[in-house]
């Protein structure tokens, strides 16, 4: 068996020396894995053989002809070694375990069951690498059996998960769905933050465990006091699109050529009444200020429009910029990549792509001091790193790695 070392070519970040083999497709377990990637561990991303992870076509298709690999593929699948392995046959499922055994951290995605029904169960699998932590990441969680009815989307968990009840404006409007699939990310944080918890507690104890990660419940985690107020007033969420319901002004705005957010709560409002011309301490302005639809609030809400749309944004912008008051353009794409903010951060970034050679787009976050992140190598080709992994970690012989592909097992 060859020696078991880390195949990340030199050691940097927080995370170097821990080794995560990832098999889900998608968003939410595989950018789990594509951020630890980025904070120097060592990812195994494992695909079907031919098939490979679909997300490999989403988003705009790059490449010479616009038939090429998809942005999102390009941007979330940096510093991953990519693999093809079929678990669902027996050599392909040894091959699995034998790739658990060099690894502490196993995470997937597939159907609630799946994995069990192929001979990897949680007990079956801890049984052999009892050391080993599994994330398993789902729709509804590992108890559900309808997983197949679309449960494992981002919009569903965010439909049942309560989010949408939150979002959008007021009836007859529909509910509207956060962009882009914030269902998926927010998964991927707590799949991430949660597998390096269970890391610790293994490698303390010697004990691995398995993790349940349900996105509708991570979606209802983060619905801050909805629940409370619920359960102990009968309150139930009303949508009040960009505007909050209870201070102001904290919405969007329309200047002359665009729109605004702009938040003034508090001793930023008494600012913003005096810039307008408005006495503050006048009972009737702090009334308005947290009253948004009384008929004060109403009225400096149209003053203060009206002064907002007789200036162009930017205008707007230094004026409440020299007063204290949140302020920013909803930026576009264009707008972010020429801002002198992004710039001096290195918000974006070029590296060399596996495929489509010099690529930019967005960069690490968030900055450590000592031990920062890197991106070492962009996304690569199906398969790309079979022999590595198979041959220089695995130890097979190139004749038997020939083998397993003529067998369509990688």
């Amino acid at each position: 068996m060859a020696a078991d070392r880390n195949l990340v070519p030199h050691n940097f970040g927080p995370l170097q020396g821990v080794r995560i083999v990832s098999c889900g497709t998608g968003i939410a377990q595989p950018f789990a894995a594509a951020l630890a990637a980025e904070m120097g561990a060592e990812v195994i991303h494992v695909e079907q053989p031919a098939a490979g992870d679909p997300y490999r076509a989403s988003g705009l298709k790059l490449g010479a002809d616009g038939a090429g690999v998809g942005s999102n593929w390009i941007q979330e699948r940096r510093n991953m070694f990519c693999v093809t392995l079929d678990p669902a046959q027996p050599r392909g499922r040894e091959l699995l375990m034998r790739l658990l055994a060099r690894a502490e951290i196993w995470m997937e995605n597939a159907p609630p069951g799946a994995m069990a029904d192929i001979g990897l169960s949680d007990a079956e699998v801890l049984q052999r690498h009892p050391r080993l932590v599994i994330a398993h990441v789902s729709g509804r969680g590992q108890s559900d059996t309808d997983y197949l009815d679309g449960s494992g989307h981002d919009a569903i968990a965010q439909a049942f998960g309560g989010l949408m009840a939150n979002i959008g404006f007021p009836d007859p409007q529909p509910p509207g769905r956060a962009m882009p699939s914030i269902a998926d990310y927010l998964t991927a944080l707590c799949a991430l933050w949660s597998s390096l918890a269970a890391l610790i507690h293994a490698r303390t104890t010697g004990a691995g465990q398995s993790i349940d990660i349900a996105k509708y419940e991570v979606v209802h985690k983060h619905l801050g006091p909805t629940m409370i107020e619920f359960f102990q007033r009968g309150a139930t969420p009303q949508r009040f699109g960009n505007k909050s319901p209870g201070a102001q002004p904290l919405d969007t705005f329309r200047a002359k050529d665009e729109w605004l957010m702009i938040a003034a709560l508090r001793e930023q409002y008494g600012r913003l009444c005096k810039l307008l011309g408005l006495d503050p301490m006048e009972p009737k302005w702090q009334h308005a200020a947290w009253h948004v639809n009384s008929p004060e609030g109403l009225e400096f809400d149209a003053l203060f429009r009206r002064w907002v749309a007789q200036r162009t944004a930017d205008e707007v912008a230094r004026e409440l910029g020299e007063i204290g008051v949140p302020c920013s353009k909803i930026m576009s794409s264009e707008e972010c990549a020429q801002n002198p903010h992004y710039q001096a951060r290195a918000m974006h970034i070029e590296w060399e792509d596996g495929q489509l050679g010099k690529v930019k787009g967005v960069g690490l976050v968030p900055k450590l001091s000592a031990t920062p992140g890197e991106i070492w190598r962009g996304a690569v080709a199906l398969g790309h790193d079979n022999d590595l992994v198979y041959g220089e970690l695995l130890g097979l012989e190139p004749a038997e790695i020939d083998d397993l592909r003529r067998a369509r097992i990688i």
